[in-house]
């Protein structure tokens, strides 16, 4: 029972995390001038130049002005979330069916868990990249809300992680006590 319950709260969180994506990458797909102005401003941080030119002045060259490149990154990313939202919902799917007991639930997990790490990978690359381009100056908001998907990404990978069931737990004490990177050195003690 304990099981089946595991998997259902594993689905529903996955099914969470990609709504909000898909959502997201709808929009950017159906009205890409809203978020496609929004990252090229932060791109070319032409916001920090207007109201804080000194701090400006010292990152200067990060500046990227080219439209078409900044065009093109855009492009990139709403890639790079469409290609999480397919395997967000391949994930779903697998969770779906290890419920039904048609799939094995720990391949299930391991397509969710892809899933989850493509969504905790975009959040957390904006986060990087926004860095670079100093975005707080920007849109202070939008810092903020990648560090909450990030969170909840990562939330999501540890609850398909460490609810992961361990079927052969003398097998586990054992790998434990001896784990495989160790296998063949010497075990030395320290005096």
């Amino acid at each position: 029972m304990m099981e089946l319950v595991i998997l259902i709260a594993q689905t529903a969180t996955l099914t969470a995390i990609t709504a909000w994506l898909l959502i997201g990458v709808y929009g950017n797909v159906r009205y890409p001038e809203h978020n496609e102005t929004a990252t090229s401003r932060i791109m070319a941080m032409t916001r920090m130049e207007q109201d804080y030119p000194e701090e400006f002045a010292r990152v200067a060259h990060r500046a990227l002005r080219n439209s078409k490149l900044q065009h093109r990154v855009f492009y990139l990313v709403v890639t790079i979330e469409l290609i999480a939202v397919t395997l967000l919902l391949l994930g779903i799917g697998a969770m779906v069916l290890a419920i039904m007991g048609v799939l094995s639930p720990d391949t299930a997990r391991a397509l969710a868990l892809l899933g989850a790490t493509a969504f905790t990978s975009i959040w957390s690359g904006f986060l990087v990249i926004g860095n670079y381009f100093c975005y707080w100056f920007d849109i202070e908001s939008g810092q903020n809300t990648h560090f909450q998907m990030t969170l909840w990404g990562l939330a999501s990978m540890i609850l398909l992680i460490v609810a992961w069931p361990v079927k052969n737990t003398k097998h586990m004490r054992r790998l434990a006590a001896s784990p495989p990177y160790l296998a063949g050195q010497r075990e030395t003690s320290v005096r």
